[in-house]
């Protein structure tokens, strides 16, 4: 019995150490399963964050609920959202690439405007690391999280603009990091921050190696726009050989300006104003351009193209085309360039005799040079830093209205407006015999201190029968709650991205835009006569004053608009 209890004993005994010895690799694959599943667990925890703050980003974004329609906005991103975006700055070691593009693409991406799987990679000749390349990019008022969020998306790639194994080689580069979206479609935006003297090359090098095969391709083009209608026309010719008009934006960041987006409202919205948009109850309308600094170093391409193609060609002309439009059919892209362009075939080059141009001289009190003794500038240059033309809109609505665009550098001041004013009330004569009366004016204040103001006449308080000038006032920065409007880059490049076309410029817009000045500009560089000289800091040359005045516009010396800091809004 002892015998057959011991054997039981050591029967037991083998059983569990062998049931211990065969449970071992069961609970090491467990503890590996465990392992593996709070990996997991982590990986989608970060995920989950990571989705969650584009979210919250994106839907805090001032720019989505100030720019867009919510339901429209929501609808284009989730179209985006189901690829890859990158975006190529081509030309990224330069100066508008760093202090424009860069910034615009980086507020984009930090408010959550841009799709979940965009990159950015610049392209330039220089040889850099990408963290030297990095380096170089600057943004203000930028947490650092985000700024270190941006920059682990984007890349550098030194080549050639005229080579097609370097865009080739980029393209490449481009796929291996689109394979982290969607997979099946990866949309590309290329934006062509160089001269236009690199464009031929660079659209043929981007056409033949660099483009998407499962996306989109959009190419963005800065201006100048040629130097006349000749130029215009080989510039356009050369780009439409490689991508057609759609896939083609234009950009002029004055076309996604607060203000000058506010113009369609303020025209279109509002039944008050129609009835009086024509010549039968308006004057003239002035639109001016006015920049306080010189050249201050920045010669080099000043002194190539001048204020009235650098400024008046471009910036005035458009704002000037949205002023005077017809209301469009829609309001859809080409329904608003198509009255555009009818605008701009109604106008007849401008006559010499309505055009001044000026230079400024050094100031007055001697505290700033000359434009010719800026060292960047050639010490006989005749190009003009200031102008302004007279220009007609011969239809029904505007025939013998003027038209006045001013534009210049080292003025008294820094300011862009639209300034329409209407015609004297002539019972106001018979009224008001002992006073003089102002004539309305409706102003559309597009930088800085964005706001929109109407000029009338009221009674001086108190016991005075006086007139006294004063204004109807809206302030943004006052009437509104945004503490951060979109910069016109951001708003333009996010509409290239959604593939909205109404903020660029049309080929046929250009080619009639130049039709008006390019009589005058090549007679003034046929004159080769030295532009009139006004003192820097002053209002500009006194034959501009002059020639406004002769089209029948009244200034009122006397009447200064304040902007207003503080205004509580009006209860709802």
């Amino acid at each position: 019995e002892k015998t057959t209890t011991m054997n039981s004993n050591s029967n037991n005994n083998s059983s569990s150490n062998n049931s211990s010895s065969s449970s071992e690799p069961e609970v090491a694959a467990l503890h590996r399963q465990i392992a593996d599943l709070q990996a997991e667990n982590e990986r989608l925890r970060t995920e989950h964050s990571n989705l969650s703050k584009f979210v919250r980003k994106r839907q805090a974004s001032v720019l989505e609920r100030s720019v867009y329609d919510e339901k429209e906005f929501s609808e284009s991103m989730k179209e985006l959202d189901d690829a890859s975006l990158t975006v190529v700055v081509i030309g990224a070691s330069g100066h508008l690439a760093r202090t424009k593009t860069f910034p615009a693409l980086f507020k984009l991406y930090s408010t959550g405007l841009l799709p979940k799987h965009t990159h950015f990679v610049g392209f330039a000749r220089s040889k850099l690391a990408r963290d030297e390349f990095l380096g170089r990019l600057k943004f203000k008022h930028a947490g650092e999280d985000d700024v270190a969020e941006f920059k682990a998306r984007c890349y550098y790639r030194p080549g050639q603009y005229d080579s097609t194994d370097d865009f080739k080689s980029l393209s490449e580069f481009c796929s291996s990091i689109e394979k982290h979206g969607d997979g099946s479609r990866a949309n590309r935006i290329f934006y062509f921050a160089i001269p236009p003297s690199m464009f031929e090359f660079t659209a043929a090098s981007v056409k033949d190696g660099a483009l998407s095969s499962t996306g989109f391709n959009r190419i963005i083009v800065e201006k100048p726009f040629g130097k006349d209608s000749a130029s215009s026309a080989a510039l356009s010719k050369v780009l439409l050989r490689h991508f057609s008009e759609k896939q083609l934006y234009r950009i002029d960041h004055y076309l996604g300006k607060e203000m000058v987006q506010n113009l369609m409202f303020l025209r279109f919205a509002n039944q008050v104003f129609e009835p009086l948009w024509n010549r039968h109850y308006i004057n003239s309308i002035i639109i001016t351009f006015k920049e306080h600094d010189g050249v201050e170093g920045r010669g080099g391409y000043f002194d190539e193209y001048g204020i009235i193609r650098d400024v008046m060609q471009n910036h005035l002309t458009q704002i000037m085309s949205l002023v005077a439009m017809e209301p469009p059919v829609s309001l859809d892209a080409e329904d608003i360039r198509d009255e555009k362009v009818k605008v701009l075939r109604a106008i007849p080059p401008i006559k010499m005799e309505d055009l001044v141009v000026g230079q400024y001289g050094p100031a007055e009190d001697g505290s700033h040079e000359s434009y010719t003794q800026d060292k960047t500038v050639p010490d006989d240059s005749i190009t003009p830093t200031f102008a302004t033309a007279v220009m007609y809109v011969n239809n029904p609505r505007w025939r013998g209205v003027p038209f006045i665009l001013k534009c210049g550098k080292g003025l008294n001041e820094r300011k862009a407006e639209v300034r329409i004013q209407f015609n004297s009330f002539a019972g106001a004569a018979f009224d008001f015999e002992k006073h003089e009366i102002a004539r309305n004016e409706l102003v559309m204040r597009l930088q800085p201190d964005e706001s929109i103001y109407l000029k009338v006449t009221t009674k001086s308080p108190g016991l005075s029968e006086k007139p006294e000038q004063t204004e109807l006032n809206l302030t943004y920065k006052s009437r509104f709650k945004l503490s951060n409007l979109p910069d016109a880059y951001e708003r333009l490049i996010l509409d290239v991205a959604r593939g909205d076309h109404h903020l660029f410029v049309r080929n046929d817009e250009l080619e009639h835009a130049w039709a008006i000045y390019t009589p005058a500009l090549h007679a003034l560089e046929k004159a080769h006569q030295k532009p009139l000289t006004y003192p820097y800091g002053g209002r500009g040359p006194k034959e501009s004053d002059d020639l406004i005045a002769s089209k029948g516009y009244i200034r009122y010396a006397n009447y200064k608009w304040h902007s207003m800091d503080v205004m509580s809004p009006p209860p709802c």
